[in-house]
């Protein structure tokens, strides 16, 4: 699966899960007796969406992001193209994360809230790092793709050779 796509996904997913725990959320608050619950959690969603636009708002990729595509491994053959199992191998702690918090919504429905806080954060956070590794990849002429390793070790790129793009610079106000 390409790098680009994986994150692209990530966002989309992670999005997802906000919807559905803040979903859990409000269903559950309006069953319990503390009606402060949802006015609460809404709140907290709003600071929530604030601190993950800020922290997303460069254009840049991220410390760890540059470094994983520093350390990829240059490679002269594609992968193999498993999508699915690409994103359940390196997201599952995502889905683990929300079933347990939607799942402790009958036991105190305040915990999807605040779990719906850190996911509407998370995909906020990483919603321009696709634009940016497609960036690179244009950049230099290469694709990266997300390596098939154990669920528990670290993610891992390959690089393959791809398209440069060449484009007209301006060098001391002259076109070349």
């Amino acid at each position: 699966m390409r790098f680009v796509d994986f994150l692209r996904a990530t966002v989309l997913l992670s999005a997802a899960a906000a919807t559905a725990l803040g979903t859990v959320t409000v269903l559950a608050g309006a069953g319990s007796a503390n009606k402060l619950l949802v006015p609460i959690a809404i709140g907290w969603w709003v600071i929530a969406a604030v601190i993950g636009a800020r922290i997303g708002r460069r254009a840049q990729t991220t410390p760890p992001i540059a470094k994983l595509l520093a350390g990829a491994k240059a490679v002269t053959t594609l992968p193999e193209h498993r999508p699915g199992a690409t994103l359940v191998n390196r997201l599952w702690p995502l889905l683990l994360f929300t079933l347990l918090a939607g799942g402790l919504a009958f036991l105190a429905p305040q915990i999807p809230g605040i779990a719906t806080g850190f996911a509407i954060i998370w995909s906020l956070a990483w919603r321009r790092q696709d634009g940016a590794v497609a960036a690179i990849e244009e950049r230099d002429g290469a694709c990266f793709y997300v390596r098939p390793t154990s669920p528990f070790r670290p993610m891992a790129l390959d690089r393959t050779p791809g398209f440069k793009a060449l484009r007209n610079e301006r060098v001391g106000g002259a076109v070349t």
